[in-house]
């Protein structure tokens, strides 16, 4: 299980030996205020022709939820969860419409070769597209690459995207691994942190993100961008990364269900700007709960707490083309392994009480888990509306009561549910 300890070592190693500029020192960047009132849901959700209008990107963040795995399949799932009837009933219920981490695989790229994946998820999109044709559904192109890309062949169209004659040949881990094995078993043999300068690296991301977009994914999770950009592609302004995700999102303009596609990171510098152009549409990170001391297992939001991004994104142009102060964000329940205090505060670490974000969460009673998304909720809405709370619908917790998080009302479809589903669907209606 990778650690959030494990990817800072990493990061700082990385960028140290590829001389990249230093981690964003906020006690040397000017603070943009934020809007005094939120910005409210109109209710639309249109986009279409490669670009998302801030409003309804605003709409779509502010209904945003975490549903691990929903279109994988029990055969296909790489953490052991995929999406059930009662997950549809549950999300459908709520009228969430932004689905979060959707469709992914950390290290299982043998199923790439399963064309029965991706025509099931696409099946589920359309199902669900048939209740509720505003649903969007993300997909994550993790910060993991393994050697079982030796198995998977290069496509003729990946070739081309990259003014390249075609040829019969499978991807090469090893021309996707840094050069000087920098991160190069990083999530154990035959594993590697992909190198996003080595054009193989971006053949490999184009590949799969294509393939999500076939199976119904208009949004993208990119993880740990920073790793993957540390071992040069960002001391070369991210030119890797711009041509990857240019690329992905001319494809999208014929590939993806409204010819668009949105991408996402975990950024605690609050967005990549090179030249004043916004490389992502949006920042994702995690919550960063702060530990009440005194009042076991309570935790709050605090501005300025470790790398939190509250009230910290960045501005420019964006992707889509218009201009922003402030990149809008999303917190989500973030889920990074177990720690060696579990139960334990003051710490100074991203645990929640000795734990990572989901799995303390998940220990909380049921009344004081709806009054804490209330609460979290309030507290954006006041503190910086340019971020949104993503809910916890389905989730891995390593060390939670159960392994995994769900929020469906308990039933005998999901006995395990924690029931802050309606919770959730009140939040959002009041607003």
């Amino acid at each position: 299980m990778k650690t959030f300890r494990t990817i800072l070592c990493a990061a700082a190693l990385a960028l140290v030996a590829a001389g990249c500029e230093k981690e964003w020192d906020r006690s040397e960047w000017p603070e943009i205020p934020v809007r005094p009132d939120p910005v409210p849901n109109t209710g639309d959700y249109a986009f279409s022709g490669g670009a998302i209008s801030e409003e309804v990107l605003h709409n779509y963040l502010s209904r945003a939820i975490t549903q691990t795995e929903f279109l994988n399949t029990a055969r296909t799932t790489t953490d052991g969860v995929y999406g059930t009837p009662d997950d549809e009933r549950m999300l459908l219920n709520t009228g969430a419409k932004f689905i979060g981490r959707a469709l992914y695989q950390w290290g299982h790229e043998e199923h790439f070769l399963d064309e029965g994946w991706f025509a099931e998820a696409r099946a589920k999109v359309d199902r669900m597209h048939a209740s509720d044709p505003d649903l969007l559904f993300q997909a994550a192109l993790f910060e993991i690459v393994t050697a079982k890309v030796d198995d998977i062949p290069v496509p003729a169209w990946v070739f081309e995207a990259f003014g390249k004659a075609p040829e019969q040949r499978n991807f090469r881990f090893d021309a996707i691994r840094n050069e000087s094995n920098i991160m190069v078993g990083q999530w154990g043999d035959g594993t590697c942190v992909p190198d996003m300068q080595r054009e193989e690296t971006q053949m490999w991301f184009y590949y799969m993100g294509v393939k999500y977009m076939e199976a119904g994914c208009e949004a993208f999770h990119m993880g740990q961008v920073m790793l993957m950009a540390s071992m040069g592609d960002a001391a070369n302004g991210y030119a890797g990364y711009r041509n990857l995700l240019g690329k992905l999102r001319e494809a999208a303009r014929t590939r993806a269900l409204r010819g668009t596609a949105i991408f996402d990171a975990h950024l605690s510098n609050g967005g990549i700007v090179v030249e004043g152009e916004l490389l992502f549409d949006f920042v994702s990170f995690p919550l960063r709960a702060k530990e009440i001391v005194g009042e076991q297992m309570k935790a709050k939001l605090e501005k300025g707490y470790l790398d939190s991004v509250i009230g910290y994104t960045r501005g420019g142009r964006t992707p889509s083309g218009w201009s922003t102060d402030r990149v809008p964000y999303i917190l989500e329940f973030d889920n990074f392994g177990s720690s060696s205090h579990p139960g334990a505060y003051n710490w100074d670490d991203n645990f929640v009480w000795g734990y990572d974000e989901i799995s303390w969460f998940s220990r909380l009673d049921g009344e004081y888990a709806c009054q804490w998304l209330e609460y979290a909720v309030d507290y954006m809405r006041s503190v910086d509306p340019a971020g949104y709370i993503q809910m916890p619908g389905c989730r891995v917790a390593v060390d939670g009561p159960e392994h995994f998080y769900r929020c469906n009302t308990a039933s005998e479809a999901t006995p395990t549910g924690r029931s802050t589903e309606e919770t959730i669907k009140r939040l959002w209606k009041n607003e």
